[in-house]
């Protein structure tokens, strides 16, 4: 290990941190609730979908920076990461409502933990899959 890498650890760990705020901010907007706002009420569903959320986008950020030569290359990857995860979770919404009627927003809005778990499992999931390419 040489100095320069010895520098980039914190580079990294820092542009990680602000790619990971910015997309889990992007996140929040994508609910027809206010992830923020939830979570400083207490709902622990929200909360539940949300830190799974983040620990998926955090694992997809990790294999792209361990695969990257760049640091642009990881990021872009979360990037493009994040937006597939955004459109699969979109996905089994709408399959859950259609089947099961299940809806997965509206419940975890109403703080069903169970809702919680189904969502972010899905991201954790869709991060093991995408994290493995």
């Amino acid at each position: 290990m040489t100095w320069t890498d010895l520098l980039q650890i914190p580079v990294w760990t820092a542009a990680g941190a602000i790619l990971l705020f910015v997309l889990m901010y992007l996140d929040s907007l994508t609910t027809k609730y206010h992830d923020f706002q939830e979570m400083k009420d207490g709902n622990i569903a929200v909360t539940t979908r949300f830190v799974m959320k983040l620990g998926a986008q955090a694992y997809i950020l990790a294999q792209s920076i361990g695969q990257a030569t760049y640091m642009w290359e990881a990021l872009v990857i979360s990037v493009a990461s994040f937006i597939t995860l955004l459109v699969l979770e979109w996905l089994f919404r709408r399959i859950f409502a259609a089947t099961a009627g299940i809806q997965l927003e509206q419940g975890i809005h109403d703080g069903k933990i169970g809702y919680a778990l189904l969502a972010g499992s899905l991201h954790i999931a869709g991060a093991l899959i995408i994290g493995s390419v």
